[in-house]
């Protein structure tokens, strides 16, 4: 399967404590901006000035959704994406978090 998200520059190394954990809950951070695209969609940090490519309508869907579920798993499922199949998927929003584009929920420990 092609890559789901396109990062100019090579994530960097997780810090420790700051993982991404897929059974907890994520959102995008207020100073990224999602713009959809046809082919899927760009997402700006006006902070970091990072620029991330998503590349298909479902990653979209994935992410926008983060804020109402309590963890990335249940996003994914309401997204259609079964467990099986959501390796692409949870790697793809583990490098957005590495590069800052996704932030954990102060809600949802």
């Amino acid at each position: 399967m092609r890559g789901l998200l396109t990062v100019p520059a090579p994530a960097q190394a997780r810090a420790a404590g700051a993982a991404f954990d897929p059974d907890r809950g994520w959102r995008l951070h207020p100073q990224v901006a999602v713009r959809p695209e046809p082919f899927g969609a760009l997402l700006y940090h006006f902070g970091t000035r990072k620029l991330s490519f998503l590349k298909n309508r479902t990653i979209l869907t994935v992410v926008q959704s983060l804020a109402e579920y309590p963890d990335v798993r249940c996003a994914c499922r309401a997204a259609g994406i079964d467990d099986a199949g959501q390796a692409p998927y949870l790697h793809a929003l583990g490098v957005l978090a590495d590069s800052n584009m996704l932030v954990p929920r102060e809600d949802h420990p």
